[in-house]
């Protein structure tokens, strides 16, 4: 089978598409054909070899995929069947024509929906529900305030937040991602090149500032987050675009606003957690994945697998809005 590979860590003209042999599934796990995966800022950061891969079995780049079910490993439970339609949280290997998950990870996907539209779903999606429902735990009325708003991550939070209602605004870089975001309803927008973020949520929120922070900035962030960070506030970091380093007094000013500074990966949790972080998600969330529903995913644009040197520089631009999306085959091969 063909997957995207990389012998040496640099540049997206490092990777090429190699011939490797199709796996087989173990105890619980299921082999699927992939139609399409898509991308993940940790791909980038992997493909440097700055984020480690968590799976030691599996060093193919890919973090979710959509497609059908081949083969079922021994002990599976049978939920899944030969030839479901079905999209998956994966440790690796997304990046391949065949991927082996555990069962347990794996999610049905709708029937109005393409295998691109479901794959924009996985990470994304599983990443903002942890976030705002494990992490910070987010109660009605709440102001929940995130950045990267037109990100994959982004788009999803917005969205579950108004699902969760409570109230989500947004910081983005650019006027388009800002119209992205307010199109899927966030009450308020604000582009952090062009205005200081902290001092319009603090007018936005009448000087109480916002419940919770969803923030994969880092550093470079820290004393407005804490500016516009309401008492009792919950700052959630699940990222470093911005930075690591941080200096200052930001332990007496969380302090003084009983602030909480939580942290969260997903990828490196267990594989308990991750399923039952999708059962969570297929109880409480998937069913609202409807035509007409109140949830979407948001595809900014879709590559060929061969293509994939050309969809990292373009997620390297930060001109995405939305999921960057790989197709792996057509769609309408639905062959086993």
């Amino acid at each position: 089978m063909k997957v995207v590979y990389f012998d040496q860590p640099g540049g997206p003209e490092n990777l090429y598409i190699k011939e490797v042999p199709r796996p087989e599934p173990k105890d619980r796990e299921v082999l699927i054909k992939v139609f399409a995966t898509a991308l993940n800022r940790s791909d980038l950061l992997q493909r440097e070899q700055i984020y480690p891969s968590a799976n030691v079995e599996n060093e193919v780049l890919g973090l979710e995929a959509a497609g059908t079910v081949v083969s079922l490993g021994p002990g599976c439970t049978g939920n899944f069947s030969v030839g479901a339609r079905v999209m998956a949280l994966l440790a690796g290997g997304g990046y391949g024509e065949y991927v082996i998950t555990p069962e347990d990870q794996l999610m049905p996907v709708p029937s109005h929906m393409t295998f691109s539209q479901a794959t924009a779903i996985p990470e994304a999606w599983l990443t903002a529900y942890q976030l705002l429902h494990l992490v910070a735990k987010v109660h009605k009325g709440e102001t929940v305030l995130i950045h990267a708003g037109a990100s994959g991550v982004g788009t999803a939070a917005i969205q579950l937040i108004q699902l969760a209602e409570a109230i989500p605004i947004v910081t983005a870089g650019a006027d388009e991602k800002l119209h992205l975001c307010a199109e899927l309803g966030t009450a308020a927008a604000f582009n952090y090149k062009e205005e200081n973020f902290s001092e319009k949520v603090l007018l936005f929120t009448g000087g109480k500032g916002v419940n919770v922070i969803l923030d994969c900035i880092g550093g470079s962030y820290w004393e407005k987050n804490v500016k516009c960070l309401a008492a009792d506030g919950r700052w959630v970091l699940y990222g470093l675009l911005g930075a690591c380093d941080v200096h200052g007094d930001i332990l007496k000013q969380l302090l003084f606003k009983r602030g909480s500074l939580l942290t969260s990966l997903l990828r490196s949790r267990s594989l308990k957690y991750k399923a039952e972080l999708v059962r969570a998600f297929t109880e409480n969330v998937m069913p609202h994945f409807v035509p007409e529903g109140k949830l979407r995913p948001i595809i900014d644009s879709t590559f060929p697998m061969e293509k994939i040197a050309d969809a990292h520089r373009y997620m390297e631009s930060n001109r995405n809005r939305g999921k960057i999306i790989i197709e792996v085959r057509k769609e309408e091969t639905s062959d086993l």
